[in-house]
């Protein structure tokens, strides 16, 4: 009997963990991140995954599949997949079912085909820790997945050589990962998930039946074209228009200038979450008729707070319909659970407090 591993397929990034001695162990790759980008590329000779994938994703934007999960068990004449084509460089295409399937390379491919590509390397990261083969995983989904896009994640992991065991809602797993099984008595908690794509918020009822616990999701909410990325996406603007006023140039017309930008982007966002300001420092960046140009760049968390103030405000309409779905109000929430990289961001978390009126729990690793 092998060892199941479980799998956090994101919009955006995706993490693969091991039970280790009653302890989930979250699995570094062989590039020794515990994340690996949910992107996969083709090039003229290879497939390309995780941050291979998402390095070269300016420079080759048609052939670079990225949040996919957007599409997964869904039909082409969708509101959300009307609305992914507009906001993406590859080609979404109807498949003659009806599906929502993309293009690239000149191939037509269903979503778990690319996400089973995914999966197959956490598969692969895990077995290379484990030393042993893993044929078996539990994989999570948001809550509100249908059946159809439920059983295309579970596909998905079939392609991958997977069985897969257990779909698991999202916002039951963070509640699993705060121990929120161990406590006794009734709890009620808000899960407030801001990834790199996509932005959930889940109320949860923790019912105690006999010593065992009942997960129950009572409402969920969001916006499935917010996260992480919106957030990069601001600050390069940002960084491109004063560099444009400097020297005149447009890096929005310049793919690898726009690949450093957005790496540089990422980065400084980042720091901004424990430090006050940083400088974004991209020499050679382009060149014009008078020789090279360099972007360098100081970032106050103050300037950056101001360029993201609305999406930080997105997140929270969304919390009040699901309270209200939930039919309950703030003071009856028990817990609240951060979960998702943009959560570090120290604004998102005086947003929540403030309007839950409680501290957020973050003592697990979002």
């Amino acid at each position: 009997m092998g060892k199941i591993i479980g799998i956090d397929l994101g919009t955006t990034n995706s993490c693969v963990a091991v039970m280790e001695g009653g302890k989930p162990r979250v699995i570094e790759n062989s590039e020794g991140d515990r994340t690996t980008p949910s992107i996969v590329a083709f090039t003229d000779d290879e497939v390309l995954v995780g941050q291979s994938a998402k390095r070269q994703a300016v420079t080759n934007p048609e052939n670079t599949l990225y949040a996919v999960k957007r599409l997964i068990g869904r039909q082409f004449d969708e509101e959300a997949v009307q609305k992914d084509i507009k906001l993406v460089p590859y080609k979404i295409v109807k498949a003659d079912n009806g599906d929502a399937w993309v293009e690239a390379d000149g191939k037509k491919m269903a979503p778990p085909e690319i996400s089973a590509r995914i999966i197959g390397k956490m598969k692969k990261t895990a077995e290379d820790y484990l030393g042993e083969d893993v044929t078996e995983a539990v994989i999570t989904v948001p809550a509100y997945f249908n059946d159809s896009q439920r059983q295309a994640t579970k596909d998905a992991g079939k392609i991958a050589g997977l069985d897969v065991k257990r779909i698991i809602n999202e916002p039951t797993a963070a509640a699993l990962a705060y121990g929120m099984d161990k406590k006794a008595g009734d709890k009620t908690l808000a899960v407030f998930d801001l990834g790199g794509g996509t932005f959930d918020v889940s109320i949860i009822e923790i019912a105690e039946v006999d010593g065992e616990h009942q997960f129950e999701v009572l409402s969920t909410n969001g916006d499935t074209f917010l996260g992480g990325e919106d957030f990069d996406m601001r600050l390069i603007d940002y960084l491109s228009d004063e560099f444009k006023k400097e020297s005149g140039v447009d890096l929005h017309s310049d793919p690898l200038a726009l690949q450093r930008l957005k790496e540089g982007a990422e980065k400084a966002k980042i720091e901004l979450s424990t430090s006050q300001q940083t400088d974004v420092n991209l020499p050679y960046i382009t060149a014009d008729a008078s020789g090279p140009k360099h972007l360098n760049m100081k970032v106050t968390r103050a300037k950056f707070e101001s360029l993201v103030e609305d999406l930080v405000q997105r997140t929270i309409d969304p919390c009040k319909v699901a309270l209200k779905d939930a039919g309950l109000s703030v003071s009856e929430i028990d817990d609240v659970i951060l979960v998702g990289g943009q959560i570090r961001m120290p604004k998102v978390q005086e947003e929540v407090q403030n309007f839950f009126g409680k501290e957020p729990r973050k003592d697990v690793n979002p």
